[in-house]
């Protein structure tokens, strides 16, 4: 085996869609992962699934066209395994899994669509670096545009996990139902109960920026009031403003201020009093588990780099698909 390796993953989430291109290499110290290129779209399929209940012809041909370039991108990369996978949108709109099928067969890449808990499992692959002490419970939350995965360590293990449909979009949109946020308080409450200290362990891209905004150091934490902070410094300005005083772009101004909220309120309910951001998220989870697969058995190496992507023309992915809304 070369000493590094090469590895595809991308992320289609409820907000964005990333491409992670990896290599990775066995050190002394443990597995080390390098990124190589990371490319993120703002295609917000949540917008359509969860108002719609389906994801518009319009933002299914952006996401084609997407992957199509990613496809291009991956065949020049030449990684030796790749993986997609499709998240809280995907899962809502009654019409993910034929778009899925679609962008198989225009642009050869196979898109699985995960639930609440795969997804925590893969965000658990990066627990080398979220794990601050193995003897401390830990709660590990990720917010999403359509969904929050929330997991707690104890001891280095997962105790409990689960996924609740609170996310960005759905709050943006007047989408989150009281019920599931009181199925989180009550949950929260009852995981963390007997414990005398719970850290907080922050994924996605909006902790990710109020961690900079709060200028954070590597290896430092954000505490909950420094967020709450924060949250009413944004929300003290208007969506234009608050852009250009945080140097925020636009698909990040208007969800930045609920993912705030979602944070706090987890912390506040899982008695967490500050956060700890690794910057790491659901593509590097993919990443890891396809060396392991890679490690565990070699011989499936030209099957992982599959479908074996051909070179997508220009004018294919230009070409309007015709999608089926039912």
């Amino acid at each position: 085996m070369d000493s590094m390796t090469r590895y595809a993953a991308i992320d289609i989430g409820s907000n964005a869609v990333r491409l992670l291109l990896a290599m990775v290499s066995e050190e002394e110290f443990g597995l080390r992962v390098k990124k190589i290129s990371w490319m993120r779209m703002p295609i917000r399929l949540g917008e359509d699934a969860f108002l719609q209940g389906a994801i518009s012809d319009e933002r299914a041909c952006k996401l084609t066209k997407t992957m199509g370039g990613f496809a291009n991108l991956i065949n020049a990369y030449q990684p030796v395994a790749l993986k997609a996978c499709a998240t809280s949108a995907m899962r809502t709109a009654h019409n993910g899994r034929q778009i899925c099928r679609t962008i198989r067969e225009q642009t050869g890449i196979n898109i699985e669509i995960i639930n609440g808990r795969q997804e925590a499992r893969y965000l658990f692959q990066n627990r080398h670096k979220i794990m601050t002490s193995s003897e401390k419970a830990a709660l590990f939350i990720d917010v999403g545009g359509g969904s929050t995965e929330i997991t707690l360590f104890c001891d280095g293990r997962v105790q409990a996990s689960r996924s609740f449909n609170i996310g960005t979009i759905r709050l943006l949109n007047n989408r989150a139902r009281q019920q599931d946020w009181d199925l989180m308080k009550s949950w929260l409450k009852t995981i963390t109960r007997g414990h005398k200290s719970v850290e907080a362990i922050g994924s996605g891209g909006n902790i990710n920026k109020l961690f900079k905004l709060a200028k954070g150091r590597p290896g430092t934490w954000v505490t909950r009031k420094k967020i709450k902070k924060i949250r009413n410094e944004l929300a003290d300005y208007g969506l234009e403003e608050r852009m250009r005083r945080f140097n925020l772009k636009p698909d990040r101004a208007d969800v930045i201020i609920p993912g705030a909220r979602i944070y706090i309120k987890a912390m506040s309910w899982g008695r967490c009093k500050k956060v700890h951001v690794p910057m790491q998220g659901l593509a590097d989870g993919m990443v890891r588990v396809l060396h392991d697969q890679r490690i565990q058995a070699p011989s499936m190496e030209t099957h992982m780099y599959a479908p074996a992507i051909e070179p997508v023309q220009t004018e294919d992915i230009l070409r309007e698909p015709n999608y089926i809304l039912a």
